[in-house]
């Protein structure tokens, strides 16, 4: 096999989109992870450096979510050689931007690639799930997903797994909005109510589905109307210093609606227009000056071409 060195980046991710609790997600554009990977002759996995964490995250292979990922993919080839892996974050821990999610869908692009192509790249999700088990204890595929694929996608089931990609409506922008704070997704996961009331769930599933027929009618209207949580937001949204505030904040700058990206802290509002997403980028930062939080804000389009592969280099 070429001895060489692969890297591939994987987008940060929003999942939840308001009314779709762990079934629907989203890929943005420019932030992300990269990771690079290059066979050794140990036949080990090993993950030999990782940069942008602040020393948090751990290099055993059990622990780290590109390890487990390649491992899973490597154990299903029944391949025994070995590969290094090298985990470049773009994205802040905790975030609530699909940060596990990222490392561990750049690492299978990247080692996928390394090897020949063994898998389509939708075969490689599977793996990326099993590294989310490590990072929030559930194998959760609405950031892996997106990560992986790009655009907006449906999780209809686990068993099969059964990710649906949707429509991504043409002008449509986001604004991500991320709190100087961390939010541990199992303490935002130990608020959520364990019974819903029935009116709720219906409310909730008229959403998802006006959510969903909104992004293939390109229906603003409907997608705005549809961005609604009364489950999982009303509870996590005490969690988050300024939401509130930042809500009201852009509601007359024409946005189709906001909520809380995956656990949070970071939120996302959607956005018609870039200039719209511009607009209310500049009010969330307005609404945040005045809590006395600081923030970092990004502007993007819908990322519609998910994880690739962005260099090969031949090692002499």
């Amino acid at each position: 096999m070429e001895n060489k060195k692969v890297t591939a980046f994987a987008p940060a991710t929003v999942a939840n989109v308001s009314c779709g609790f762990d079934i629907l997600g989203f890929a943005v554009d420019s932030l992300g992870d990269k990771v690079t990977v290059s066979l050794n002759d140990l036949n080990e996995i090993r993950v030999t450096r990782i940069e942008g964490d602040n020393g948090k995250l751990p290099y055993e292979i059990e622990k780290n979510t590109c390890g487990v990922a390649v491992n899973a993919m490597l154990k299903d080839m029944g391949y025994h050689g070995g590969v290094d892996i090298e985990l470049y974050k773009g994205l802040p821990l905790g975030s609530g931007m699909g940060s596990s999610a990222a490392s561990a869908v750049a690492a299978l692009v990247a080692t996928n690639r390394l090897l020949g192509n063994p898998f389509e790249k939708s075969a490689l999700l599977p793996f990326a799930i099993e590294s989310e088990r490590v990072a929030c204890g559930a194998g959760h595929a609405d950031n892996v997903s997106p990560a992986l694929l790009g655009g907006f996608v449906l999780i209809r089931d686990y068993h099969p797994l059964d990710v649906i990609p949707l429509n991504v409506p043409r002008g449509l922008y986001c604004t991500l909005v991320h709190p100087h704070l961390v939010l541990n997704t199992a303490d935002s996961r130990s608020v959520l109510k364990q019974h819903v009331s029935l009116k709720d769930a219906t409310t909730q599933s008229g959403n998802i589905a006006g959510l969903v027929a909104g992004l293939y009618q390109e229906d603003m209207a409907l997608i705005s109307r549809s961005l609604n949580d009364v489950i999982a937001e009303p509870s996590r949204s005490i969690l988050i210093p300024g939401y509130d505030e930042m809500k009201e904040a852009i509601k007359t700058a024409g946005a189709l609606g906001c909520g809380i990206s995956g656990s949070g802290p970071t939120l996302f509002i959607l956005s018609p227009t870039e200039e719209i997403a511009w607009e209310v980028s500049r009010r969330s930062q307005e609404a945040y000056d005045k809590v006395g939080l600081e923030i970092d804000v990004y502007v993007s389009a819908i990322n519609t071409r998910g994880a690739y592969v962005i260099e090969e280099k031949k090692l002499a």
